[in-house]
Protein backbone atom coordinates (compact mmCIF):
# COMPACT_ATOMS: atom_id res chain seq x y z
CA UNK A 1 0.00 0.00 0.00
CA UNK A 2 1.14 3.27 -0.62
CA UNK A 3 2.81 5.46 2.49
CA UNK A 4 3.54 9.07 3.68
CA UNK A 5 6.12 9.46 5.65
CA UNK A 6 6.18 12.54 7.98
CA UNK A 7 9.64 13.85 8.79
CA UNK A 8 9.71 16.85 11.88
CA UNK A 9 12.39 19.52 11.16
CA UNK A 10 13.74 21.59 13.19
CA UNK A 11 12.11 23.99 15.12
CA UNK A 12 13.23 27.60 14.42
CA UNK A 13 12.94 30.73 16.00
CA UNK A 14 13.04 34.10 14.09
CA UNK A 15 11.97 37.65 14.68
CA UNK A 16 10.05 37.14 17.46
CA UNK A 17 8.13 33.91 16.17
CA UNK A 18 8.34 30.26 16.22
CA UNK A 19 7.96 27.55 13.45
CA UNK A 20 7.18 24.05 13.66
CA UNK A 21 7.40 21.94 11.33
CA UNK A 22 7.26 18.40 9.24
CA UNK A 23 8.23 17.49 6.07
CA UNK A 24 5.56 15.23 4.32
CA UNK A 25 7.22 12.57 1.71
CA UNK A 26 4.36 11.92 -0.73
CA UNK A 27 3.76 8.06 -1.81
CA UNK A 28 5.45 9.93 -5.43
CA UNK A 29 8.30 10.68 -3.66
CA UNK A 30 7.52 14.79 -3.69
CA UNK A 31 8.02 16.46 -0.45
CA UNK A 32 6.24 19.45 0.92
CA UNK A 33 6.33 21.15 4.09
CA UNK A 34 3.46 21.32 6.80
CA UNK A 35 4.68 24.49 9.32
CA UNK A 36 2.44 26.04 11.97
CA UNK A 37 3.85 29.35 13.56
CA UNK A 38 3.10 31.22 16.79
CA UNK A 39 4.64 33.73 18.96
CA UNK A 40 7.66 32.87 20.64
CA UNK A 41 6.59 33.32 24.07
CA UNK A 42 4.39 30.45 23.56
CA UNK A 43 7.17 27.73 22.61
CA UNK A 44 7.40 26.55 25.88
CA UNK A 45 3.81 25.23 24.81
CA UNK A 46 4.57 23.80 21.91
CA UNK A 47 4.53 19.70 22.64
CA UNK A 48 7.24 17.48 20.95
CA UNK A 49 5.03 15.18 19.88
CA UNK A 50 3.89 15.13 16.41
CA UNK A 51 0.46 14.65 17.32
CA UNK A 52 -0.73 17.55 16.09
CA UNK A 53 0.89 16.36 12.32
CA UNK A 54 -0.90 13.08 12.74
CA UNK A 55 -3.98 14.89 12.61
CA UNK A 56 -3.49 17.61 10.22
CA UNK A 57 -2.48 14.95 7.62
CA UNK A 58 -4.82 12.29 8.42
CA UNK A 59 -7.82 12.78 6.00
CA UNK A 60 -5.16 13.54 3.14
CA UNK A 61 -3.71 10.46 3.58
CA UNK A 62 -7.51 8.52 4.03
CA UNK A 63 -8.12 10.38 0.56
CA UNK A 64 -4.91 8.72 -1.01
CA UNK A 65 -5.23 5.17 0.61
CA UNK A 66 -2.12 6.04 1.76
CA UNK A 67 -0.29 4.29 5.20
CA UNK A 68 1.07 6.90 7.37
CA UNK A 69 4.75 6.70 8.53
CA UNK A 70 5.91 8.57 11.37
CA UNK A 71 9.66 9.58 12.24
CA UNK A 72 8.89 11.22 15.30
CA UNK A 73 6.68 10.26 18.60
CA UNK A 74 2.93 9.81 18.79
CA UNK A 75 0.67 9.39 21.53
CA UNK A 76 -0.56 6.00 21.29
CA UNK A 77 -3.92 6.61 22.80
CA UNK A 78 -4.44 9.01 19.96
CA UNK A 79 -3.37 6.32 17.22
CA UNK A 80 -6.44 4.12 18.53
CA UNK A 81 -8.93 7.52 18.71
CA UNK A 82 -7.97 7.46 15.11
CA UNK A 83 -9.42 4.18 14.04
CA UNK A 84 -12.46 5.26 14.90
CA UNK A 85 -12.13 8.55 13.68
CA UNK A 86 -11.67 6.94 10.61
CA UNK A 87 -14.20 4.29 10.55
CA UNK A 88 -16.62 7.14 10.94
CA UNK A 89 -15.71 8.76 8.03
CA UNK A 90 -15.39 6.12 5.93
CA UNK A 91 -19.07 5.30 6.63
CA UNK A 92 -20.55 8.86 6.06
CA UNK A 93 -17.78 8.82 2.45
CA UNK A 94 -17.30 5.44 1.35
CA UNK A 95 -16.65 6.73 -2.20
CA UNK A 96 -14.16 9.54 -0.81
CA UNK A 97 -12.26 8.26 2.60
CA UNK A 98 -10.14 4.36 2.89
CA UNK A 99 -9.29 3.35 6.22
CA UNK A 100 -5.40 3.07 6.92
CA UNK A 101 -2.65 2.62 9.27
CA UNK A 102 -0.90 4.73 11.20
CA UNK A 103 2.59 3.90 12.83
CA UNK A 104 5.41 5.78 14.41
CA UNK A 105 9.00 5.38 15.19
CA UNK A 106 8.07 6.08 18.99
CA UNK A 107 4.98 5.14 20.42
CA UNK A 108 4.50 7.16 24.01
CA UNK A 109 2.58 8.83 25.96
CA UNK A 110 3.13 12.70 26.89
CA UNK A 111 3.23 13.37 30.45
CA UNK A 112 -0.19 15.53 30.62
CA UNK A 113 0.57 19.16 31.81
CA UNK A 114 0.74 20.57 35.41
CA UNK A 115 -2.22 22.35 35.59
CA UNK A 116 -4.83 20.31 32.98
CA UNK A 117 -7.45 22.19 33.72
CA UNK A 118 -6.18 25.15 31.56
CA UNK A 119 -8.24 24.80 28.24
CA UNK A 120 -7.94 26.69 24.49
CA UNK A 121 -10.34 27.60 22.80
CA UNK A 122 -10.20 28.21 18.96
CA UNK A 123 -11.36 31.41 18.31
CA UNK A 124 -12.43 32.88 14.90
CA UNK A 125 -14.57 35.92 16.23
CA UNK A 126 -17.87 34.73 14.84
CA UNK A 127 -21.12 33.64 16.40
CA UNK A 128 -19.73 30.11 17.40
CA UNK A 129 -16.39 30.37 18.88
CA UNK A 130 -18.11 33.79 20.50
CA UNK A 131 -21.09 31.64 21.94
CA UNK A 132 -18.38 29.38 23.51
CA UNK A 133 -15.81 31.80 25.06
CA UNK A 134 -18.86 34.08 26.37
CA UNK A 135 -20.88 31.22 28.59
CA UNK A 136 -17.69 29.71 29.80
CA UNK A 137 -16.03 32.73 30.76
CA UNK A 138 -19.29 33.85 32.33
CA UNK A 139 -20.29 31.07 34.24
CA UNK A 140 -23.41 30.13 31.85
CA UNK A 141 -22.61 26.77 31.27
CA UNK A 142 -22.61 24.70 34.75
CA UNK A 143 -20.59 21.71 35.34
CA UNK A 144 -19.33 21.47 31.87
CA UNK A 145 -17.62 24.89 32.17
CA UNK A 146 -14.10 25.03 31.26
CA UNK A 147 -10.97 26.96 32.36
CA UNK A 148 -10.47 28.98 29.20
CA UNK A 149 -6.81 30.27 29.55
CA UNK A 150 -6.19 31.40 25.84
CA UNK A 151 -8.11 31.99 22.69
CA UNK A 152 -6.12 30.52 19.57
CA UNK A 153 -7.19 31.98 16.42
CA UNK A 154 -5.87 30.93 12.64
CA UNK A 155 -4.80 34.90 11.44
CA UNK A 156 -3.81 33.10 7.88
CA UNK A 157 -4.00 29.67 6.78
CA UNK A 158 -1.85 29.92 3.74
CA UNK A 159 1.87 29.88 3.01
CA UNK A 160 1.08 33.43 1.38
CA UNK A 161 -1.83 35.73 2.30
CA UNK A 162 -5.07 35.63 0.45
CA UNK A 163 -5.46 38.60 1.97
CA UNK A 164 -3.68 42.08 2.74
CA UNK A 165 -1.75 42.06 5.93
CA UNK A 166 -3.02 45.07 7.29
CA UNK A 167 -6.90 43.60 6.81
CA UNK A 168 -5.64 40.53 8.86
CA UNK A 169 -3.58 42.51 11.66
CA UNK A 170 -7.28 44.33 11.91
CA UNK A 171 -9.15 41.31 12.16
CA UNK A 172 -6.84 40.12 14.68
CA UNK A 173 -7.27 43.07 16.98
CA UNK A 174 -10.72 42.59 17.07
CA UNK A 175 -10.54 39.18 18.29
CA UNK A 176 -8.05 40.16 20.99
CA UNK A 177 -10.90 43.08 22.41
CA UNK A 178 -13.05 40.63 22.55
CA UNK A 179 -11.29 38.04 24.20
CA UNK A 180 -9.14 40.20 26.64
CA UNK A 181 -12.72 41.61 27.64
CA UNK A 182 -13.18 38.47 29.20
CA UNK A 183 -9.56 38.39 30.49
CA UNK A 184 -8.17 35.81 27.88
CA UNK A 185 -5.01 36.37 25.71
CA UNK A 186 -5.36 35.85 22.03
CA UNK A 187 -2.81 33.74 21.05
CA UNK A 188 -2.44 34.19 17.25
CA UNK A 189 -1.53 31.31 14.65
CA UNK A 190 -0.13 30.78 10.98
CA UNK A 191 -0.05 27.64 9.31
CA UNK A 192 -0.36 26.31 5.43
CA UNK A 193 -2.40 23.75 6.03
CA UNK A 194 -5.18 24.93 3.20
CA UNK A 195 -2.03 24.89 0.63
CA UNK A 196 -2.80 21.46 0.74
CA UNK A 197 -5.70 19.43 -1.60
CA UNK A 198 -8.44 18.88 0.91
CA UNK A 199 -11.91 19.55 1.06
CA UNK A 200 -12.14 22.23 3.85
CA UNK A 201 -15.50 21.81 4.72
CA UNK A 202 -14.64 18.05 5.83
CA UNK A 203 -11.68 18.56 7.02
CA UNK A 204 -11.57 21.53 9.22
CA UNK A 205 -12.05 19.90 12.06
CA UNK A 206 -8.67 18.07 11.57
CA UNK A 207 -7.10 21.11 10.80
CA UNK A 208 -8.65 23.04 13.77
CA UNK A 209 -7.97 20.48 16.48
CA UNK A 210 -4.28 20.46 15.46
CA UNK A 211 -3.77 24.17 15.53
CA UNK A 212 -5.26 23.22 19.29
CA UNK A 213 -2.93 20.22 19.85
CA UNK A 214 0.20 21.92 18.90
CA UNK A 215 0.26 23.66 22.55
CA UNK A 216 -0.53 21.20 24.19
CA UNK A 217 2.41 21.27 26.53
CA UNK A 218 0.63 24.05 28.07
CA UNK A 219 -2.68 23.07 28.59
CA UNK A 220 -4.56 20.16 28.89
CA UNK A 221 -7.55 20.61 26.32
CA UNK A 222 -9.19 22.19 23.30
CA UNK A 223 -12.78 23.84 22.34
CA UNK A 224 -13.95 23.46 19.05
CA UNK A 225 -16.97 25.49 18.67
CA UNK A 226 -19.81 23.64 17.37
CA UNK A 227 -21.74 24.88 13.82
CA UNK A 228 -24.89 22.47 14.10
CA UNK A 229 -27.02 21.88 16.83
CA UNK A 230 -27.84 18.15 17.71
CA UNK A 231 -31.20 18.34 15.49
CA UNK A 232 -29.56 19.53 12.22
CA UNK A 233 -26.43 16.93 12.21
CA UNK A 234 -24.79 16.52 8.93
CA UNK A 235 -21.25 14.68 8.07
CA UNK A 236 -19.31 17.83 8.43
CA UNK A 237 -15.93 18.77 9.27
CA UNK A 238 -16.12 19.07 12.86
CA UNK A 239 -18.94 17.57 14.49
CA UNK A 240 -19.73 15.93 17.95
CA UNK A 241 -19.59 12.57 16.74
CA UNK A 242 -15.86 12.96 15.72
CA UNK A 243 -14.01 15.83 17.36
CA UNK A 244 -13.54 14.04 20.88
CA UNK A 245 -11.73 10.80 18.90
CA UNK A 246 -8.91 13.88 17.79
CA UNK A 247 -8.01 13.41 21.79
CA UNK A 248 -4.86 11.64 23.67
CA UNK A 249 -4.49 11.17 26.94
CA UNK A 250 -2.93 14.08 27.62
CA UNK A 251 -5.08 16.11 25.85
CA UNK A 252 -8.73 16.54 25.02
CA UNK A 253 -10.82 18.06 22.36
CA UNK A 254 -14.37 18.87 23.19
CA UNK A 255 -17.21 19.84 21.12
CA UNK A 256 -18.79 22.56 22.14
CA UNK A 257 -22.66 24.19 22.06
CA UNK A 258 -24.32 21.56 19.86
CA UNK A 259 -27.31 21.73 22.00
CA UNK A 260 -27.98 25.50 21.00
CA UNK A 261 -29.32 26.51 17.97
CA UNK A 262 -27.53 29.57 16.27
CA UNK A 263 -30.78 31.79 17.34
CA UNK A 264 -30.09 30.56 20.82
CA UNK A 265 -26.29 31.42 20.56
CA UNK A 266 -26.81 35.02 19.32
CA UNK A 267 -29.44 35.42 22.01
CA UNK A 268 -26.91 34.61 24.33
CA UNK A 269 -24.06 36.78 23.31
CA UNK A 270 -26.48 39.83 22.93
CA UNK A 271 -25.37 40.24 26.40
CA UNK A 272 -21.34 40.85 25.55
CA UNK A 273 -20.99 44.70 24.00
CA UNK A 274 -17.80 43.67 22.68
CA UNK A 275 -19.26 40.63 20.82
CA UNK A 276 -21.75 43.83 19.46
CA UNK A 277 -18.47 45.58 17.82
CA UNK A 278 -16.20 43.27 16.99
CA UNK A 279 -18.72 39.94 15.43
CA UNK A 280 -17.03 38.71 12.50
CA UNK A 281 -18.78 36.34 10.22
CA UNK A 282 -18.74 37.09 6.75
CA UNK A 283 -16.24 35.00 4.68
CA UNK A 284 -17.35 36.46 0.85
CA UNK A 285 -16.66 39.83 1.45
CA UNK A 286 -13.40 41.47 -0.13
CA UNK A 287 -12.42 42.75 3.51
CA UNK A 288 -11.02 40.38 5.71
CA UNK A 289 -11.74 42.41 9.17
CA UNK A 290 -15.17 44.00 8.49
CA UNK A 291 -18.69 42.43 7.33
CA UNK A 292 -20.17 43.30 4.46
CA UNK A 293 -23.41 42.82 4.85
CA UNK A 294 -24.54 41.73 1.36
CA UNK A 295 -23.67 37.92 1.26
CA UNK A 296 -25.80 35.25 2.71
CA UNK A 297 -23.69 34.66 6.39
CA UNK A 298 -24.01 38.52 6.26
CA UNK A 299 -27.84 38.22 5.96
CA UNK A 300 -28.51 35.40 8.06
CA UNK A 301 -26.57 36.57 10.99
CA UNK A 302 -28.50 40.12 10.64
CA UNK A 303 -31.79 38.42 11.04
CA UNK A 304 -30.76 35.98 13.98
CA UNK A 305 -30.40 39.17 15.74
CA UNK A 306 -33.97 40.51 14.33
CA UNK A 307 -35.50 37.87 15.52
CA UNK A 308 -34.62 37.36 19.04
CA UNK A 309 -35.69 41.37 19.42
CA UNK A 310 -31.79 42.73 19.26
CA UNK A 311 -31.39 45.78 17.03
CA UNK A 312 -28.44 45.69 14.70
CA UNK A 313 -25.24 45.25 15.91
CA UNK A 314 -22.34 47.43 15.48
CA UNK A 315 -20.18 45.33 13.65
CA UNK A 316 -22.80 45.64 10.56
CA UNK A 317 -22.89 48.99 9.11
CA UNK A 318 -26.12 48.45 7.11
CA UNK A 319 -28.90 46.75 8.25
CA UNK A 320 -31.09 44.06 5.40
CA UNK A 321 -33.51 45.52 3.07
CA UNK A 322 -36.07 42.92 1.94
CA UNK A 323 -34.66 42.84 -1.19
CA UNK A 324 -31.05 41.86 -0.04
CA UNK A 325 -33.23 39.09 1.29
CA UNK A 326 -35.08 38.28 -1.61
CA UNK A 327 -31.53 38.74 -3.92
CA UNK A 328 -30.16 35.62 -2.16
CA UNK A 329 -29.49 32.70 -4.03
CA UNK A 330 -27.80 29.67 -4.84
CA UNK A 331 -28.03 28.04 -1.45
CA UNK A 332 -27.12 24.94 -0.09
CA UNK A 333 -29.07 23.18 2.04
CA UNK A 334 -27.51 23.85 5.30
CA UNK A 335 -27.96 27.31 4.60
CA UNK A 336 -31.69 27.15 3.83
CA UNK A 337 -31.94 24.79 6.59
CA UNK A 338 -30.82 27.73 8.86
CA UNK A 339 -33.15 30.41 7.14
CA UNK A 340 -36.22 27.86 7.63
CA UNK A 341 -35.08 28.31 11.49
CA UNK A 342 -35.45 32.03 11.42
CA UNK A 343 -38.70 31.55 9.94
CA UNK A 344 -40.20 29.12 12.36
CA UNK A 345 -38.70 30.96 14.76
CA UNK A 346 -40.61 34.16 13.40
CA UNK A 347 -43.70 33.35 13.02
CA UNK A 348 -43.92 31.03 16.22
CA UNK A 349 -43.65 34.92 17.55
CA UNK A 350 -45.90 36.52 15.14
CA UNK A 351 -43.74 38.34 14.08
CA UNK A 352 -45.58 39.75 10.47
CA UNK A 353 -43.66 42.01 9.45
CA UNK A 354 -42.67 42.20 5.56
CA UNK A 355 -39.15 40.70 6.24
CA UNK A 356 -41.00 37.37 7.14
CA UNK A 357 -42.37 37.64 3.77
CA UNK A 358 -39.41 37.77 1.75
CA UNK A 359 -37.61 35.41 3.74
CA UNK A 360 -40.17 32.61 3.00
CA UNK A 361 -40.77 34.08 -0.79
CA UNK A 362 -36.53 33.40 -0.19
CA UNK A 363 -36.72 30.01 0.68
CA UNK A 364 -39.05 28.88 -1.74
CA UNK A 365 -36.98 29.94 -4.46
CA UNK A 366 -33.95 28.50 -3.36
CA UNK A 367 -35.88 25.48 -2.84
CA UNK A 368 -37.24 25.54 -6.36
CA UNK A 369 -33.78 26.51 -7.89
CA UNK A 370 -32.29 23.11 -6.08
CA UNK A 371 -35.05 21.19 -7.49
CA UNK A 372 -34.52 22.13 -10.98
CA UNK A 373 -30.74 21.79 -11.10
CA UNK A 374 -31.21 18.13 -9.70
CA UNK A 375 -33.67 17.43 -12.20
CA UNK A 376 -30.52 18.79 -14.92
CA UNK A 377 -28.10 17.03 -13.36
CA UNK A 378 -30.28 13.85 -13.69
CA UNK A 379 -30.84 14.23 -17.08
CA UNK A 380 -27.32 15.37 -17.98
CA UNK A 381 -26.09 12.15 -16.17
CA UNK A 382 -28.56 10.09 -18.12
CA UNK A 383 -27.76 11.72 -21.35
CA UNK A 384 -24.27 10.90 -20.93
CA UNK A 385 -24.04 7.72 -19.56
CA UNK A 386 -26.65 6.95 -22.77
CA UNK A 387 -24.07 8.38 -25.19
CA UNK A 388 -21.43 5.93 -23.48
CA UNK A 389 -23.29 3.11 -23.74
CA UNK A 390 -24.02 4.01 -27.74
CA UNK A 391 -20.28 4.55 -28.30
CA UNK A 392 -19.62 1.43 -26.65
CA UNK A 393 -21.76 -0.62 -28.67
CA UNK A 394 -20.35 0.99 -32.55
Amino acid sequence: MAQIHLWPEETMTVDGSTTVSVTLEQPEGERTRLWYRLPVEYGSSITPSCDPFVVATLMLAMRQSADVVVHGQVSPSLLRNLMEFQAAWVCWRPHRYHLIELTAEVEQELTPTEDATRTLVAFSGGVDSCFTLFRHRTGRCGRPQRNIQGGLMVVNWYEHNQKPQAQLDRAAQKSQQMLESLGVPLIPMATNFRDFPQDWEETHGTAIASCLMLLQGGYGGGLIASTEPYQALIPWGSNPVTDHLLSSHSFQLIHDGAAFTRIQKVAQIGDWSEALRGLQVCWQGQDKDRNCGRCEKCVRTILNFRVVGLSLPECFEQDVTDRAILSLRGLNPLQIAELEQILRTAQGKSISASWVDALSQCIQTNKRLRRLNQVKDAVKGALSNSMKTHRGKR
